[in-house]
């Protein structure tokens, strides 16, 4: 009896590794995956939420500086950088809420005012960008400018 169809060798190692491939990932998928993983639909796992619920907190949020820098924030809601919350530039504030040195939170940093203000082209055009080896060679831009109120002069 003759063979019909005669799979060339290097078709059929091709064939072999397409196979390996798929069963490799359908192994890892299966040791690999949370078991949580699809619980209530979706791309979601179903633990995340109780795991994210046992880390400590970082942050206090705005209405915990608002209580003592009052007038500091009375400021930022009246200028351009309102929207943002005070930990965007000053970093995560729980432990200063807590206790309120002067040492254990962000104060003036240069590189959270380039985070967002250095010039990249993926911003939107109305967003004030600058180069900063072009617009000031300074060490921060808080002697020009007033973090809170950014577009009055000190």
């Amino acid at each position: 009896m003759r063979r019909l169809f005669i799979m060339p060798p290097q078709l059929f190692r091709i064939f072999l590794l397409a196979v390996g491939i798929v069963a490799a990932y359908l192994i890892a998928r299966y040791f690999l995956t949370p078991p949580s993983f699809g619980e209530y639909g979706g791309w979601y796992r179903g633990a995340a939420l109780a795991e994210l619920a046992t880390r400590d907190r970082v942050y206090a949020g705005k209405k915990a500086c608002e209580e003592c820098h009052g007038d500091e924030y009375a400021k930022l809601t009246k200028h351009e950088h309102k929207s943002l919350a005070c930990e965007s530039c000053h970093g995560p504030g729980e432990a200063h809420g807590i206790d309120p040195r002067k040492d254990n939170i962000d104060r003036s940093s240069y590189a959270a005012c380039i985070r967002c203000h250095e010039a990249n082209p993926s911003r939107p055009k109305w967003h004030k960008q600058i180069v900063s080896k072009n617009h000031y060679t300074g060490s921060k831009c808080t002697e020009c400018h007033l973090p809170h109120s950014p577009s009055e002069v000190p």
